[in-house]
C-alpha cells in the first residue's frame, strides 16, 4: 500500500493595489499542479480579498498600516496597526504552519513576512519595480530569495539572495476572444480599438487626457477604457465607439485580444503583461512627484528596448496625446516585432523552482 501524499502549504501574500495581486493570481495554477495547498493572507477589506476569494482561496484578513515616506498624522497610529498585523499573522501561520510563504509586496505585506521568519518559515518575495519599495526593503533582510523583473535590479540586492525571474503573467490573458471583446463593447470589427489602462485604482490625468481627445480619437478608433473605481463619466456612457469599465478581471483577456495599440501607467505589473501580449503601447508613467519614481524608471526601460512609446504627464496634452497615438498605430508592427524578439523568461516555472526549493529546504530543517 502507498503512504499518502502529503500536500505541501504555501501562504501568498501581497495587496494595496492589483499589481501587489495579480501576479499572485498569476502562479495558482502552476501551484496546484505542484500539489500545493494555497491560502492568502491580506487586508481586512482590500483590493486582494475581492480578486483572491473569486478564485475560491482561502483568505484571511490581518490589521495593516501604511508605510509613508511623508509626514502624516497616520504616522502616529499606523506602527500600532502593523504591530497587531504581525500578531495576526504570526497566530495564523503557527497554527497553518505553511512550507513557504511567497510575497509579491504592499504594505500588508511586512507583518506576514516578518512573522514566518520568527517562526522559521523561508520566503520568498518578489519586487516588480527596477528599484525596491519600502515593504520589500523592510522584507529583502529575511527573504530566502528575492525575485524581480529587471536586470537592473540585481546589482540592488543581495547577490545571495537575488533572482531574475520577470513577472509572472496570467495564461489565460494569452487566451482572449477578439471577437468576444468587440461584442461586448458593441464595438465593430472594421476600426482599430485603443484600450487605456488606469490601473486598479484609476489615474486621472489619463483618464481626462483620454476624455478630452475622444472628439479627436473617435473619427479614427474605438476606446475601451479601464478607468478605475469610481472614475465613470456618465455623460459619456452613451458615446459610440468609447466603452468605460471601472475594472474588469475575467473578461480582460477579450479586451486585450481586441486592441490594436495600448495606453497604460508604467507599473511593473502591467507593462509585463503588454510585453507578453506584444501590444504596441503609449505609457504614461506615475510622475516622481506621486510617486517614487519607479514607473518613470520602469517606462524609460521599456522605451530604450523599443517596447513603448513614453508621454510624461507633465507634458500630457491632448494634441500630444493624439499626435502619439496616430504615430504608434502607424508604426506598431516595429513595437510588435521588438517585443517578439525580447527573450521573456519562463517567469512562472523559475519562481515555482524557488518556491520548491525553499519549501524542501524547511523540511530538511
Amino acid at each position: 500500500m502507498k503512504g499518502l501524499l502529503v500536500m505541501k502549504k504555501i501562504v501568498l501574500t501581497g495587496g494595496g493595489t492589483a499589481g501587489h495581486v495579480t501576479p499572485n493570481i498569476a502562479l495558482l495554477p502552476a501551484l496546484k499542479r505542484e500539489g500545493y495547498e494555497i491560502a492568502y493572507v491580506g487586508s481586512y477589506d482590500g483590493i486582494e480579498k475581492k480578486l483572491i476569494t473569486d478564485y475560491k482561496i482561502p483568505y484571511t484578513g490581518i490589521s495593516t498600516g501604511k508605510f509613508r515616506r511623508y509626514l502624516d498624522v497616520k504616522n502616529l497610529t499606523d506602527p500600532f496597526r502593523v504591530i497587531k498585523g504581525f500578531a495576526e499573522a504570526r497566530k495564523y501561520l503557527k497554527q497553518y504552519a505553511p512550507d513557504v510563504v511567497f510575497s509579491k509586496g504592499g504594505f500588508v505585506s511586512v507583518p506576514v513576512v516578518r512573522a514566518a521568519a520568527s517562526l522559521g518559515i523561508p520566503c520568498v518575495i518578489h519586487e516588480s519595480d527596477m528599484t525596491p519599495g519600502l515593504a520589500n526593503k523592510l522584507c529583502i533582510p529575511v527573504a530566502y530569495k528575492v525575485c524581480c523583473n529587471f536586470p537592473e535590479t540585481l546589482k540592488l540586492l543581495p547577490e545571495n539572495k537575488a533572482l531574475l525571474t520577470g513577472s509572472p503573467i496570467r495564461s489565460e490573458l494569452t487566451q482572449g476572444n477578439k471577437l468576444s471583446g468587440l461584442d461586448m463593447c458593441g464595438f465593430t470589427a472594421n476600426k482599430p480599438v485603443i484600450m487605456v489602462i488606469g490601473g486598479s485604482l484609476g489615474a486621472a490625468a489619463v483618464n481626462k487626457a483620454v476624455r478630452d481627445a475622444l472628439p479627436e480619437l473617435l473619427k479614427d478608433f474605438q476606446i475601451v477604457h479601464l478607468c478605475g473605481k469610481g472614475k465613470l463619466d456618465n455623460l459619456l456612457l452613451t458615446t459610440p465607439g468609447y466603452k468605460q469599465f471601472e475594472y474588469i478581471t475575467e473578461e480582460l483577456k477579450d479586451l486585450f485580444a481586441m486592441a490594436d495599440i495600448v495606453i497604460s501607467r508604467a507599473g511593473a505589473n502591467a507593462i509585463c503583461e503588454l510585453l507578453a501580449l506584444k501590444k504596441p503601447n503609449i505609457l504614461i508613467p506615475l510622475p516622481a512627484a506621486s510617486s517614487r519614481g519607479d514607473q518613470i524608471l520602469n517606462a524609460r526601460s521599456f522605451e530604450a528596448q523599443g517596447f513603448s512609446m513614453v508621454i510624461n504627464e507633465d507634458d500630457l496634452t491632448t494634441r500630444l496625446l493624439v499626435n502619439k497615438v496616430h504615430e504608434l498605430y502607424t508604426n506598431r508592427q516595429s513595437y510588435h516585432d521588438a517585443m517578439t524578439h525580447s527573450g521573456q523568461l519562463d517567469s512562472v516555472q523559475t519562481i515555482i523552482n524557488c518556491l520548491n526549493e525553499a519549501a524542501n529546504n524547511k523540511k530538511k530543517c
